[in-house]
């Protein structure tokens, strides 16, 4: 997947899945401080054409940054995703609350029809799931209050100017991603003051009591498509898988429940053809299966024959037809007229531009 240099903020009643992943309480529309710990935020941005690089997503034309801060102090983090369905959804929630050090105890979410029915507000029965796992209540902003989440929309409007517009294109998902893990620190240093104290964001989120978060993430069950390389191998989160040979240019799906450490890659049949342990997100590591090494040699070798090697190209002179051939054509060229040979002398002009160069003064025109 590649980045291109544009970002497009989407409205808060926006039906986009991994963009609005935490949200501000309600007393973030006053000016007063939210309680510590109470609640957090996000907002929907998706990021289209700098190019992020399509070692790990199908298409490599968007990307989509999933953005959630905490209300009270403003720490934030984000995370990168390929698409906007709801096991990413979960897949970048986890990966949030995780960099945020815990979760808050309440969720704000935009009307996002993988959250909750975005006609009447109520949360989906697979989303109370999550919340559940988690240990946190889920709340659904208003439609048209966006100062209910104004600590990540400004969030959003400090990623874009301080780091989307800086991002060179063809980088990497993994380089993108920690260019802006280090913006979301270094503004950690922003300066605050809390009843006349002066402090900063990392000290007010430190000083936050956020619930501690469970071992592993919500088992969702992430599908992505994905197309067979001519090495018989297949992308996912910055690492390549293998499958058998006899496969290269075909459509294939892989697999995930979050929190296991296993993939599977299927068929469009929903045969599967290959199953291995993941690799470290975003390491670069080939994985391949013996079997698909061993059958994968085998299928280059039966390529091979025993015949002779072409030969060289060898400078031959040109045969007594050829020689013919030109005789004739030379010979026509002769036997054109003269008249039809148009010739364009240059002297006349030669002659012109001689006078010219000797002009008289101006004196010299008036006196005439």
């Amino acid at each position: 997947m590649k980045l291109r240099r544009t970002l497009v903020t989407v409205a808060a009643t926006a039906a986009i899945a991994p963009a609005a992943l935490l949200s501000a309480s309600n007393a973030f529309a006053d000016t007063a401080l939210p309680a510590p710990g109470t609640s957090a935020t996000a907002s929907p941005s998706v990021s289209t054409s700098p190019s992020v690089t399509p070692s790990n997503t199908a298409s490599g034309e968007h990307a989509h940054l999933l953005v959630g801060a905490l209300a009270h102090s403003g720490r934030w983090r984000a995370v990168l995703a390929e698409s906007e369905d709801f096991p990413h959804l979960v897949q970048g929630l986890d990966q949030i609350v995780r960099k945020l050090g815990g979760t808050a105890r309440r969720w704000r979410f935009d009307r996002m029809s993988t959250v909750c029915y975005p006609s009447t507000g109520r949360v989906l029965p697979a989303f109370t799931g999550v919340a559940k796992y988690y240990g946190v209540g889920v709340d659904i902003c208003p439609p048209r209050r966006g100062n209910r989440k104004g600590v990540v929309e400004k969030v959003n409007h400090s990623a874009a100017q301080r780091w989307w517009r800086t991002v060179p294109d063809g980088l990497s998902v993994q380089q993108a991603q920690s260019g802006v893990d280090k913006l979301a620190l270094r503004m950690d240093q922003r300066r605050r003051k809390v009843d006349g104290v002066s402090t900063n964001v990392a000290e007010l989120a430190d000083s936050e009591s956020l619930l501690e978060l469970p071992t592993r993430p919500f088992p969702a069950e992430l599908e992505v498509q994905r197309t067979v390389s001519p090495q018989s191998l297949v992308s996912f989160d910055g690492n390549f898988y293998s499958v058998p040979p006899g496969l290269p240019g075909a459509q294939v799906s892989v697999v995930h429940r979050l929190g296991e450490d296993e993939i599977r890659i299927v068929t469009a049949g929903r045969s599967v053809v290959a199953c291995h342990r993941q690799a470290p997100r975003g390491s670069g590591q080939t994985i391949r299966d013996a079997g698909h090494v061993i059958a994968l040699e085998r299928a280059v070798l039966a390529n091979f024959n025993d015949r002779a090697p072409c030969k060289r190209k060898v400078r031959r002179p040109p045969t007594a037809e050829a020689l013919a051939e030109a005789d004739r054509l030379l010979d026509q060229q002769s036997s054109v007229s003269s008249a039809e040979r148009v010739v364009v002398d240059l002297s006349h002009y030669a002659a012109v531009a001689d006078q010219l160069r000797h002009l008289p003064a101006r004196k010299e025109e008036n006196e005439d």
